[in-house]
């Protein structure tokens, strides 16, 4: 695995703490450059079906978006949780995977995995596998 982001342990716990008992998909933005994560903030997820995919709060991405455009910290993918499921992308994630370039951190079987979306990616034709690399 060659491509890695850093990410402190704190941001890792704030992840995982999210998710931790949730049945239903948590989500949230995570913000940065390709070389290092430097914050997170939760969403709501306002899927259909919560229990089995998750969708971003709009308006959360909007002001996303809007906040880095005015200097405030670039968004550079999410993260969601797979509960009681694996840290890999799914089929559905793939499907789901439109921004190319994506950072998606995945939670899931009690780990953080992280990958980036590229067309034609050795998981499910759409991701690459990202290191995980602890820094601060």
């Amino acid at each position: 695995m060659a491509v890695e982001i850093a990410i402190s342990s704190v941001l890792l716990a704030q992840i995982t703490d999210h998710a931790a008992g949730c049945a239903d998909e948590v989500c949230g933005l995570v913000f940065g450059d390709r070389q290092r994560v430097s914050a997170v903030t939760r969403c709501f997820n306002v899927a259909a079906d919560p229990a089995r995919r998750f969708a971003i709060d709009p308006r959360a991405l909007i002001e996303a978006h809007r906040a880095a455009r005015g200097g405030g910290p670039q968004p550079i993918g999410h993260y969601h949780s797979h509960p009681g499921g694996s840290s890999a992308p799914s089929p559905r994630d793939a499907a789901d995977a439109i921004e190319e370039g994506a950072l998606w951190l995945i939670v899931g079987a009690a780990e953080v995995r992280a990958w980036r979306a590229i067309r034609g990616g050795a998981v499910e034709g759409r991701f690459e596998p990202v290191g995980l690399r602890m820094a601060g």
